[in-house]
């Protein structure tokens, strides 16, 4: 098993610093997070490739964004997010496909991004539409002999699960944050497992309280300090067997990030060695 931490690609600039301070840090993985298809160049991806094998650095998802608006609530969110949204749903469609070219010139396996809002309800209009988008991506993956991997947060475990049945493409994949489907109000993390816990191929390792409104999101806090059951989490996850990548996430800025991203490593370190074994890390 890897541990890592988030890397965001939104330009060239700082790029290299940002991979030795990885490695300074003692993390040799990491998913690369990309918002803006304009860096998505065929020179970029040389130059990084460059950089991650000086730095020896292992890429594990490239984690790819989308062009129009976002807006992170319950209200606003259910018309701008992802694949969802009708008049947002094509651009973004090609940006995944581009951005699926990108990670695999870096020679990466897993592309990961946010869907959107799936709809719970099976017979709603929109349901069978946004799985043919989804379908589009997977398939363009599949050539590349990628996966495609939803991450947790937007929807329910059955939702998502239901869209994979729906898909029906066998290179789909969860990347499992464990905050947002508290943050969201949707699930536990370690109970999610039960749903969809042979579909997980990444994780966001992250942490937070569930809402206390109907219009916003739960808030986001350092990692042990909210209410995901790390312990037990990763217990269930050596029961499903696995041994792939852990990724740790704090969604702040600043010094104090980079404080609770090593707490965070020591943190799951000790968990994660407690659960699998000395030598599990490596």
């Amino acid at each position: 098993m890897k541990l890592g931490t988030c890397v965001y690609f939104n330009e060239m600039k700082g790029m290299d610093e940002k991979f030795k301070n990885l490695r300074k840090n003692g993390f040799d993985s990491c998913q690369l997070l990309a918002w803006e298809p304009k860096v998505w160049t065929d020179e970029n991806a040389e130059a990084l490739n460059a950089m991650l094998k000086e730095n020896g650095i292992t890429v594990s998802a490239f984690w790819c964004g989308w062009t129009g608006p976002s807006v992170w609530d319950f209200y606003d969110g259910q018309l701008t997010l992802g694949l969802v949204p009708t008049e947002y749903r094509q651009m973004r469609v090609e940006q995944l496909c581009a951005g699926a070219d990108f990670a695999k010139k870096l020679g990466i396996e897993d592309v990961v991004t946010h869907m959107g809002f799936i709809p719970e309800n099976p017979n709603d209009p929109n349901f069978n539409p946004f799985c043919v988008a989804v379908r589009t991506v997977a398939q363009h993956c599949k050539k590349n002999e990628q996966y495609l991997l939803f991450e947790t947060g937007q929807e329910t475990p059955v939702t998502m699960l239901r869209c994979f049945e729906k898909v029906n493409c066998d290179n789909l994949g969860v990347n499992l944050d464990t905050a947002n489907v508290i943050l969201y109000g949707k699930a536990n993390p370690v109970d999610s497992l039960d749903v969809f816990g042979k579909y997980v191929r990444n994780i966001h390792a992250k942490d937070g309280f569930y809402p206390t409104n109907g219009h916003d999101l739960g808030r986001e806090v350092r990692l042990g300090d909210g209410k995901a059951n790390f312990p037990e989490l990763f217990k269930k996850l050596h029961e499903l067997g696995y041994d792939r990548y852990v990724t740790i996430e704090r969604e702040i800025e600043g010094d104090q990030q980079n404080e609770d991203i090593l707490y965070a490593k020591n943190y799951l370190e000790k968990i994660i060695t407690e659960v699998y074994g000395e030598g599990a890390l490596c």
